[in-house]
């Protein structure tokens, strides 16, 4: 080999291998970034709770006057505790990350356990240590607010005999609500998308013929997969939110016109990916098959798809990191509402458009976007291992060899 093939030989592999290691590098940059400033938040009450907290407005049951209540709990240095009272503070960060006085213990005979509600809501209300502190108004006296931190509020309970109000939050800040639209957007986008773009890809590679005709069909699911997601957006909007809304209960952008949209910025990719895990698939198969006489629907159905399947399942995979990551469209055919209650016909938020509504607030919340975008991670993580596996139990079972 001369020393100018050499050289360039050496050149390709710089590029190819640098390529992939600039590649890798930046993923690897971007995923450690997300840990490190998503992992702090991370924890099973953000996935389980409603993201909107209930406010309370209370005060003193007829007859509840402070007392003498000791307890033979040790408290952390952190930990304020009020025996007049029978309550003990202190001061954290709520889902959210913001700064808010929790009630870290309440004693079983404190006037403060159960306290009568001047809100909507029951008669009588039952404080837990979930609950975070407002504010607690005193009479003839300033009122203690959750800013000041809890030693201070402690030490205004102890100098007051009487309450006038004691207002309280339930917890609030969870995803939960995003996690189950996500969820359903995938479910309802997959069912509108998936028979669709099988169905194309199956016809564009086993029976179109070559023509003018279907080479433009090709060439134009080919541009709509470089289709701003934006475009997408305003396509749901002007088509999908009025559809939906005059065959369904829905009054605006829901979670079915979302799916919809998702659908048609999925297809592009379900029909390529099918399409090239179809020709991968020997001829030889279809050969053999028809030999035996069957007939091109049955070797299509029977042989082809079966052995792409790994492909077709790769394709499902893909568009459901697509369906996942989506934020501009759905913020113009779903909303920007986040909901706790997920209805079909109503508005709500996917785990990235949540993103996009804590990037917006002022300030921009980076710890809890870092963390949801944690969490959207091990999801595609968990559904990339639960297709591979699926996989795999399909190939084994009818004896389906990788191309």
């Amino acid at each position: 080999m001369s020393n100018k093939a050499k050289f360039f030989d050496f050149f390709r592999q710089f590029l190819t291998y640098g390529g992939a290691t600039l590649s890798f590098s930046v993923l690897l940059i971007i995923v450690v970034n997300i840990i490190m400033n998503g992992a702090p938040l991370l924890n099973f009450k953000l996935i389980a709770n409603n993201y909107e907290a209930v406010t309370y407005v209370t005060d003193l049951k007829e007859g509840e006057l402070p007392g003498n209540y000791v307890t033979d709990q040790v408290f952390e240095d952190n930990v304020y505790y009020s025996s007049k009272w029978g309550i003990a503070l202190r001061d954290d960060t709520d889902l959210l990350g913001k700064n808010v006085i929790f009630i870290h213990y309440i004693h079983p005979d404190s006037p403060l356990y159960v306290m009568h509600n001047k809100s909507i809501g029951p008669e009588d209300i039952t404080l837990n240590t979930d609950y975070s502190i407002i504010r607690i108004a005193f009479d003839g006296y300033p009122s203690a607010l959750s800013i000041q931190g809890s030693e201070l509020m402690i030490i205004n309970l102890d100098a007051n005999d009487s309450i006038r109000e004691f207002e309280f939050q339930t917890p609030g800040g969870g995803i939960r609500g995003s996690i189950l639209t996500t969820l359903v957007l995938i479910g309802l986008t997959l069912v509108f998308a998936l028979p669709i773009g099988i169905g194309a890809s199956i016809y564009l590679n086993e029976y179109a013929s070559n023509n003018w005709l279907n080479r433009l069909l090709r060439g134009f699911i080919e541009t709509l997969t470089g289709v701003p997601s934006i475009i997408y957006g305003l396509m749901g909007l002007a088509l999908f939110v009025p559809m939906t809304i005059s065959l369904t209960g829905a009054t605006g952008g829901n979670i079915i016109s979302g799916a919809l949209t998702l659908a048609v910025i999925v297809l592009p990719v379900i029909i390529r990916t099918t399409e090239e895990s179809l020709k991968v698939v020997p001829i030889d198969y279809r050969l053999a098959s028809l030999a035996l006489g069957a007939n091109e629907t049955q070797t299509t159905f029977k042989i082809v798809l079966p052995n792409a399947f790994p492909g077709i399942l790769t394709a499902t995979l893909l568009a459901i990191g697509r369906i996942i990551g989506e934020s501009a469209a759905l913020v113009f055919a779903i909303g920007t509402a986040i909901k706790d209650e997920v209805h079909l016909t109503d508005k709500s938020t996917s785990l990235a458009v949540h993103i996009w509504a804590m990037m917006t607030d002022e300030p921009s919340n980076v710890e809890l976007s870092n963390t949801i975008a944690l969490i959207i991670l091990i999801i595609v993580l968990m559904l990339n291992i639960l297709v591979k596996f699926i996989s795999s139990r399909f190939m084994r079972r009818y004896g389906v060899k990788k191309a």
